[in-house]
């Protein structure tokens, strides 16, 4: 493309494949803001178009227009961060989805021709749906936190849990959300013994993620429950104060 060169809104909607109207709505957001000619037609430059590529990236990455004047404006190595996140997460969905095309194929075999499917098989899928949902969910929370290192990690741990471990990690989440909605209905002490119940069967759930463990590590984690809305809407579903009980009883226990 040359430095010299200029496109219409058509010739930019056609390039990219947005809207004229998605071209329109980002300049009265002043996101881009192309220059005009004399007769008033508006002039994208190739500098306006690595803008457009940057803000529509950001927009895949699930940022809102409100936010993205201060990401754009953000320096370079944090641009560069915040981008190698999602050229992570895009890797990490390719291989969940070519795993689950995997996975479907098999079983269509297996309904249609009688191939066996063995059980690692079966619960591929489900592991990498569920590593997936919480890359969507709490991954930038997390990643942030405690780095992409550890995050990377623990979701290789995850995809690396057996029929029966997964299994477990499922039982001890509902175990755990159950115990949480009974114990703030009856009004429990997190600090009693019911909260130390509560509290060990978190510890053995992270244990199938963890790497590590420490008790102010664990602490950490139940502060992020409460001072993370998506965290808080997770436990709060049904029974509204879990997030909060949990964190309470963690505190208290993990000693």
């Amino acid at each position: 493309m040359s430095a010299n060169k200029a496109y219409g809104i058509g010739e930019v909607s056609d390039i990219v494949g947005i809207s004229t109207r998605t071209l329109r709505y980002y300049e009265e957001a002043r996101l881009l803001v192309p220059a005009r000619k004399a007769n008033g037609y508006r002039r994208y430059t190739p500098a306006d178009l690595d803008r457009l590529q940057e803000i529509l990236l950001l927009r895949h990455m699930g940022m809102s227009v409100a936010e993205i004047p201060s990401a754009l404006s953000a320096t370079e190595e944090e641009r560069r961060r915040t981008l190698a996140r999602h050229l992570g997460t895009l890797r990490a969905e390719r291989e969940r989805l070519d795993i689950l095309i995997r996975t479907v194929e098999r079983t269509i075999e297996h309904i249609e021709k009688g191939v066996p499917m063995d059980d690692k098989a079966k619960f591929e899928g489900m592991k990498r749906d569920l590593v997936e949902q919480n890359e969507r969910k709490h991954g930038a929370e997390v990643r942030e936190r405690w780095g992409d290192t550890a995050a990377d990690e623990a979701n290789r741990k995850m995809l690396n849990l057996s029929e029966s471990e997964f299994e477990r990690f499922q039982e001890l989440g509902r175990a755990i959300n159950e115990s949480l909605e009974a114990a703030v209905s009856a009004n429990a002490d997190p600090t009693g013994d019911e909260g130390e119940r509560i509290y060990r069967l978190h510890r053995e759930w992270l244990g199938f993620t963890w790497n590590f463990y420490t008790p102010e590590a664990h602490r950490g984690l139940a502060e992020m429950y409460v001072a993370d809305e998506r965290f808080t809407a997770y436990y709060d579903g049904n029974v509204a104060g879990c997030a909060a009980w949990l964190r309470d009883a963690i505190a208290a226990h993990a000693r």
